[in-house]
Order: C-alpha cells, then sequence, then structure tokens
C-alpha cells in the first residue's frame, strides 16, 4: 500500500499558505493515493513500485500513479530557503538555453501558456544530452518519454487558486523565486549518472 509522502515544509510564506499545503497536499495528493491503492488490488500491479506502474501501466491505474508522482517530485522542487545551483546545472542552463534570464524567460512562458491543467517540466534529455523543457497536460509526465525530469512546476488550478486566484503568472513569478536549486542540482547529476534508473531510485525514495 502507497502511503502520502510528507511534506518538507509546512508552508512558504508569500507562495504557499498552509491552508494550499492542507489542501493541495492533504485533500488532492491524498486522494490520488488512495485511488492507486484501490485501483491496484488484485491487479498484476498490486506488489509493484511506483516506477514500474508509472511505466507500465494505462488509463487510471496510471494516471493515479503519475500524479502521486508528479506531485511528489514538485514538493521537492520548491523550498522555503534559498539554495545554490551546482556549477553542473550552471553549465547545463547556459548550454541548453543560454542563460538563466532567458531560461526563465523561456519557462515561464511554456508554463504560463499550456492550455488547461497540467505540469511545465526541465527534463535532462539523454540521447540529446541537454537540457529540455516539456510540457504535459493533465497527469502525463515525460518519465514515459524516456525523459529525466530535474524541475517542475503543478500549474494545475488547485495549485495556486487558494494564494493566487486565477493569476497564473503571479504564482509562477513566486514558484521561480523559490526554486530547491539543490534539489534541481542532484536531479541532474543524477539523471546523468544514472540515467532514468533515477527516477526508479527517487520513488524508490520515498514509497518503499
Amino acid at each position: 500500500m502507497f502511503q502520502l509522502r510528507k511534506l518538507p515544509f509546512t508552508e512558504i510564506t508569500g507562495f504557499i499558505s498552509k491552508e494550499t499545503c492542507e489542501y493541495h497536499h492533504g485533500k488532492h495528493h491524498q486522494t490520488y493515493i488512495n485511488n492507486l491503492n484501490n485501483l491496484i488490488k488484485g491487479t498484476e500491479f498490486e506488489s509493484k513500485g511506483l516506477f514500474e506502474i508509472l511505466t507500465k501501466s494505462q488509463g487510471g491505474v496510471f494516471n493515479n500513479a503519475a500524479q502521486v508522482y508528479n506531485h511528489d517530485f514538485y514538493w521537492d522542487c520548491v523550498s522555503p530557503n534559498t539554495s545554490s545551483k551546482s556549477a553542473e546545472l550552471e553549465e547545463a542552463i547556459q548550454t541548453s538555453f543560454g542563460g538563466l534570464e532567458k531560461f526563465k524567460e523561456t519557462f515561464l512562458n511554456a508554463a504560463t501558456t499550456l492550455f488547461g491543467s497540467g505540469w511545465c517540466w526541465v527534463v535532462w534529455n539523454p540521447n540529446a544530452n541537454k537540457l529540455e523543457i516539456k510540457q504535459t497536460s493533465n497527469a502525463q509526465t515525460p518519465v514515459t518519454e524516456g525523459l529525466i525530469p530535474v524541475l517542475v512546476v503543478d500549474v494545475w488550478e488547485h495549485a495556486y487558486y487558494i494564494d493566487h486566484r486565477n493569476a497564473r503568472p503571479a504564482y509562477l513569478e513566486k514558484f521561480f523565486s523559490h526554486i530547491h536549486w539543490e534539489f534541481v542540482s542532484t536531479s541532474l547529476a543524477n539523471a546523468k549518472a544514472q540515467g532514468i534508473d533515477s527516477v526508479k531510485n527517487y520513488t524508490k525514495s520515498l514509497h518503499i
């Protein structure tokens, strides 16, 4: 049985309130956990890990497994504390996007213009050997395409409506100022060293 992960914070002042944490994590994220546990009962996935379910399932099982992973990863991508980028990450941003300001502009534009509910990712593409920005709708995740997430922002409206109402751009600006760069740096290092197995290892660290 999968269990809801603990949040690494109780709130991020000016960005994610305690109320949002209670609803987004305590209600929405919990519901995906509950749904996944119910859907895999008596199926081939009942004894599988989250990564295996994520990469081999379809339909409702996939949707809920993916939303568990997507939310898990999102919570680690933000922090109430400032952190630094590794030299490796800075170099990758420079090489892939032409610098931090250009990266910010491109990433926030992609997140702002994603129609409806979904996610905006920064992924490591092992075939192209560079970082890329990827939009996914609803529960979709780049992992199923062999792309390795290093950063994600949730643009489902429930992620920001309590604190920012329907002002997605304002939420995204706050998001960028609270990125957990240390986690992103580690994710990139793991992606380059382990490939897609880094995603498997990440899920195992949260869901034994």
